[in-house]
């Protein structure tokens, strides 16, 4: 299947990004830990350019924390810092924050040794629809400076908001690319819900991620969905699992989208495990663990 998504406002974001970042000491790039290599937009590194970057992976307690750890090796390894994170409950923010004034170091000093005033670090936050900034924002805040929501597409305009330490932050709406060359990549953002589920075949994409925990997660899946066996065909397994949930029409036909959407909630939501659908080494194979 086929996926493409790009609204006119994302354009807009482009040019919002191109137009501010003269303005920004520190670009922040917030990714799904799930899906880092996915849910990195390849327009950014155009975009920042030679900006200093730190790298947050957001939703780090639904990931595979031995493949997370692998991915933070994977950033460094390219010099870029990278730091899993909790939006909901702040965890690795404060980390975060220190790493990003670490990054701008560099340039506050040189400011001092011109004989300027010492002022807040400005950074820009960037990243997909639906990865987490806005939360991550009120948190770091403690208020609702953001507008948040479970659906891409909340954040519509520009807004600096004043974080705890001295750093300002330029928060951006969510930008996705106009076209997926692999189509791997659509299927994991719809997976996570970058890309808004009215727009999609939610069945076929359901039926896609049981194919990958079917092999990948094995055990989980089994023991979620109470299966005591893993059958070839991955539509048999969805009918499994419809049946075993009771998503069933009255005379034993199966509901399918009540199936699918039980999955995609779930995994969503962690409740099959902690699970990761892209590895470093799916992107190069001497990566450190």
């Amino acid at each position: 299947m086929h996926i493409n998504w790009y609204p006119g406002h994302m354009k807009k974001t482009k040019e919002l990004i191109q137009e501010n970042l003269k303005l920004v000491d520190v670009v922040i790039e917030l990714l799904d830990a799930r899906i880092p290599m996915s849910s990195r937009n390849p327009q950014i590194d155009e975009l920042v350019e030679r900006k200093p970057r730190v790298v947050a992976l957001n939703k780090s307690d639904l990931a595979d924390p031995q493949i997370t750890r692998k991915w933070v090796n994977y950033f460094a390894a390219q010099g870029i810092n990278a730091v899993p994170v909790n939006s909901m409950t702040g965890e690795g923010l404060d980390k975060m924050i220190a790493l990003v004034e670490e990054a701008a170091k560099e340039k506050m000093d040189a400011l001092i040794n011109k004989g300027m005033r010492k002022r807040a670090v400005r950074s820009m936050i960037v990243g997909i629809p639906n990865v987490g900034k806005s939360s991550i924002i009120n948190r770091l805040t403690g208020k609702k400076s953001a507008k948040t929501g479970d659906k891409p597409g909340v954040t519509k305009g520009k807004q600096w908001v004043r974080l705890r330490g001295n750093i300002e932050l330029l928060d951006t709406p969510g930008i996705l690319w106009p076209k997926f060359e692999n189509q791997q990549v659509g299927l994991k953002l719809a997976f996570t819900g970058a890309i808004k589920d009215e727009i999609l075949d939610i069945e076929t994409i359901a039926l896609h991620l049981v194919a990958y925990l079917v092999r990948e997660y094995t055990n989980q899946i089994k023991e979620r969905y109470k299966l005591s066996e893993i059958f070839l065909d991955n539509l048999e397994n969805l009918e499994r699992i419809a049946k075993n949930r009771g998503c069933i029409f009255s005379g034993g036909r199966i509901d399918y989208s009540r199936a699918a959407n039980l999955i995609l909630d779930e995994f969503r939501s962690g409740k099959i495990g902690k699970i990761t659908l892209e590895k470093p080494e799916d992107y190069i194979s001497t990566i450190k663990a």
